[in-house]
């Protein structure tokens, strides 16, 4: 593999009694070095990428040599010497313990990092030693390293030892998995909140189609994947996913820049690292590709080169996370004030220093550095610390591992966190000890930050929000908008402060980047076939349903008592429909009811008065004033049908109804069979008038009206009728009826009625041709035909009328038969005896008169 076995351990057995060790290879120094009582490691990248060399493995490869000095990553050598120099100074912590260090660069390679973690847990020897090969390591803690994968191999490699690694700017999700990571803490927030902060801020402007952007490393592959995941939660599609890498061939870039151009989506989140996003924004600034909105990881949406440069053409009002910034008093100075050094473990500055000042540390052929240069009238990225969010990193991270230590230091006997209560040797001090005093580390820095590691080794998360501005002098700066706490509840996360964001194109209000446009209130999301969940249509709510809010996914069903406005946006209560007292229609056949009792009244009225008449003794008096009184009681019993149905208005309407039309139809039954066998008993020796006298007439009424009044009671025993709401027939109103219960008991009585009526029908037809001045058979064969006519195509008329149509049609049936039964049996009559009294006596009744044919 590589260079990471550049350190071979070779084994002489021969004779030796205990291993010694020999390096193998080149000897790499440190890039900055100091000794002390306790070193702490450091490894940072401040050089993009590595030279190639010979790896044919036929011979030794020789020292790797790096390029593309990153001289905004030498801030990072620096704070922490920053940081170990104060502590030194300090009494108040690690009194009379002195801190060394050593600090490696690791180019941006995993190769480099692993071979930088083994030069600090193990002492370098060009030769061979008689010394074991299991030598104590060197090292108490490493800081570093700058992006996740080097760290990922650094963790591997040192975490067996127990030795703490401590990264700054290491945000990938997977480092918290402590059965792989058990040594490893990090200062940076893991990017399992950032991806999910990502997510919740993409939401919070209400972008749900973008674009994603990740670099092909752990670091972008991780934090992407849990950003999708989250994404997925808040209701985001992405639109497109890619990968970028800086070692890919340009092809490769070639082609996510031509994605980028195709797609509608006008928002990309770019979970990237600096160099990957530059290659890609060179390709994207030759195709012009412009107007986009990004949303950037902390990784680059602090980068000042990139807000600098020509990408800001592209990048220009950039929104993401950010580390929130600091001051780190007397940092600013000592960076300045940093100077060249030409001992051997120390020149990691002189790259820089040479570059900077065009002159030469060493070459005295070429122009020399005269020691007299100065860094504080230098505008570079190095001298750039406006923003130490990611120094403030660094120098917490420093300090965690001096508090460890100082704990330690400190530990009482008998109090001690070791077996039996023991403290460690203070005079030999091991890594895993620190770890364990790290693991609950707990102090406030400076500026009243708490700085503490949960059981995965992660800090609390807390982000800036930043956005690229552009001000009217032609520089781009990096504006705080806001802040992100994840302690915070949901929904309180961002606080936003009083600084307007610019977006993309210069524009002062926030772009849309959606697939689809919200669906309005009164309508609901339909997913089309084959497309995102995003991409949907919008679908009007049905009949009965509403949405009340945008993006509704579903409409939801109003009440049964309730329907929907015009706008299907709100329920309205129904409108409530019965026949009552106070409408038209209700008023005419209350008057049309009433009208027909008061006849019947007058009526009896007028056979009480002339009760002794020929006329009213000939009709069987007894059975025409009851008669009379049934008739009243059937137009009153319309009124029951009118207003608004309830229990016991619904029971008496149906039962009075049957009740009293039996009583009416038993007496002209009764009324029918007194005339045939009145005619009968006129014939000689005929006697049957005897067996259907009064009595028999009263017990026969009585009889027919029992059997319906049975009916009624097992009627409303079984399944009485009851008021209900009828939903079903009308959408927009409610239908308050009266619901027959048992349809059984509702048309037995109306069946035992239309048998009544049907033999009274066929009594009075055969009575028809009797004597005309004798009988009244034609008449009540005239009322029974119009009873019968008007009930049979009530049925028809019944089922059919819709809503209070229908208590109406059976009012009208009832009214109609009524009064077909008083103009047909009692008008002829009373127009007699009112009008014509000298055709109201025994002479005439009893007079030879020509009958009249039916």
């Amino acid at each position: 593999m590589l260079l990471l076995t550049e350190i071979v351990l070779i084994a002489f057995v021969a004779k030796a009694e205990k291993p010694v060790c020999q390096l193998y290879g080149t000897q790499d120094l440190p890039q900055f070095s100091k000794e002390g009582d306790i070193i702490i490691g450091g490894v940072f990248s401040c050089h993009a990428n590595t030279i190639l060399v010979n790896t044919e493995f036929k011979a030794n490869p020789g020292k790797i040599k790096c390029k593309g000095l990153r001289s905004a990553q030498l801030q990072y050598f620096q704070t922490m010497i920053f940081a170990i120099e104060e502590i030194n100074s300090r009494s108040d912590i690690l009194p009379n313990v002195s801190l060394g260090y050593k600090i490696y660069d690791s180019c941006g390679t995993v190769s480099l990092s692993i071979k930088s973690s083994l030069a600090l847990v193990n002492l370098e020897q060009n030769s061979l030693s008689d010394k074991s090969c299991t030598k104590p390591t060197t090292v108490h803690a490493i800081i570093g390293d700058t992006s996740s994968t080097p760290t990922i191999g650094i963790a591997t490699t040192v975490g067996p030892f127990g030795i703490p690694v401590i990264s700054h700017f290491s945000t990938c999700a997977c480092l918290s998995n402590r059965k792989e990571f058990p040594t490893f803490f990090r200062t940076i927030p893991s990017d399992y909140y950032q991806s999910r902060a990502l997510a919740k801020l993409v939401k919070h402007f209400g972008w749900t189609w973008v674009g994603a952007i990740r670099s092909d490393d752990d670091y972008g592959n991780n934090g992407m994947a849990t950003f999708i995941q989250a994404a997925k939660q808040e209701g985001i599609c992405i639109e497109y996913s890619e990968a970028i890498y800086r070692t890919h061939p340009r092809e490769k870039f070639l082609k996510v820049a031509e994605i980028i151009k195709k797609s509608s989506s006008k928002v990309i989140v770019a979970f990237t690292s600096d160099i990957d996003l530059v290659i890609l924004v060179k390709e994207l600034i030759i195709q012009n590709i412009t107007g986009l909105q990004w949303v950037g990881s902390e990784a680059w949406i602090t980068d000042r080169y990139l807000a600098s440069s020509e990408s800001n053409n592209i990048l220009h009002g950039a929104i993401g996370l950010a580390i929130p910034n600091v001051e780190i008093p007397g940092l600013k100075e000592f960076i300045l004030n940093a100077r060249p050094s030409n001992t051997p473990g120390n020149t990691g500055f002189n790259e820089f220093w040479e570059s900077i000042f065009s002159c030469s540390l060493t070459d005295e052929n070429t122009n020399r550095c005269t020691g007299m240069e100065t860094l504080k009238e230098i505008k570079n990225q190095y001298t750039d610390v406006s923003d130490m969010g990611i120094l403030n990193n660094v120098y917490k991270a420093v300090y965690a591992v001096a508090h460890s230590l100082h704990n330690l230091f400190t530990c009482k006997n008998g109090q001690g966190p070791f077996q039996n209560k023991t403290c460690a040797n203070k005079n030999k001090t091991e890594p895993w000890q620190v770890l364990h005093y790290l693991k609950d580390v707990n102090f406030t820095t400076w500026n009243g930050e708490k700085v503490y590691f949960d059981e995965n080794g992660d800090p609390a998360a807390r982000y800036a929000l930043v956005n690229w501005q552009l001000k009217n002098n032609g520089i781009t700066t990096i504006e705080d908008i806001g802040l992100y706490d994840a302690s915070l509840p949901d929904g309180q996360r961002f606080v936003m402060n009083e600084v307007s964001a610019v977006w993309a194109g210069d524009q002062d209000k926030v772009p849309k980047s959606v697939c689809s446009e919200s669906c309005l209130p009164g309508t609901r999301k339909a997913i089309v076939k084959g497309k995102p969940i995003c991409c949907f249509d919008c679908i009007p709510c049905a009949e009965g349903e509403v949405s009340n809010a945008t993006d509704s996914v579903d409409c939801a069903k109003c009440p049964a008592e309730y329907r929907s406005n015009e706008e299907k946006t709100q329920c309205l209560l129904k409108t409530v429909e019965f026949l009552s007292f106070h409408e038209s229609m209700g008023l005419v056949l209350v008057t049309c009811s009433v009208f027909g009792a008061c006849l019947t009244i007058t009526a009896a009225i007028i056979f009480f008065w002339y009760r002794y008449t020929p006329i009213v003794r000939a009709n069987n008096s007894e059975l025409s004033f009851l008669l009379l009184f049934s008739l009243t009681l059937c137009f009153l019993c319309s009124l029951t049908f009118i207003g608004q149905p309830s229990e016991w208005s619904c029971m008496l309407r149906h039962t009075a109804f049957g009740i009293t039309f039996v009583l009416c139809i038993s007496c002209v039954l009764g009324k029918t069979i007194v005339v045939l066998m009145a005619f009968r008993a006129t014939l000689p020796g005929n006697n049957i008038m005897k067996w259907f006298g009064p009595t028999q007439q009263r017990l026969s009424v009585l009889a027919f009206t029992l059997i319906q009044v049975l009916i009624c009671v097992l009627w409303l025993t079984i399944s009485p009728p009851f008021a209900r709401k009828n939903t079903e027939y009308y959408k927009d109103k409610i239908i308050l009826e009266c619901d027959v219960g048992s349809a059984v008991g509702f048309y037995a009585v109306l069946g035992y009625i239309g048998f009544l009526s049907a033999v009274c029908f066929v009594l009075a037809f055969l009575a028809r041709k009797l004597p005309d001045n004798f009988n009244e058979a034609k008449f009540i064969t005239f009322s029974m035909l119009i009873f019968c006519a008007v009930w049979i195509t009530f049925i028809p008329a019944y089922i059919s009328s819709p809503g209070k149509f229908t208590v109406a049609v059976e009012i009208f049936a009832i009214l109609a038969s009524s009064f077909g039964l008083l103009s047909c049996i009692y008008v002829p009559k009373c127009y007699i005896i009112v009008l014509k009294p000298e055709r109201n006596t025994k002479k005439h009744l009893m007079g030879k008169l020509p009958s009249k044919s039916l």
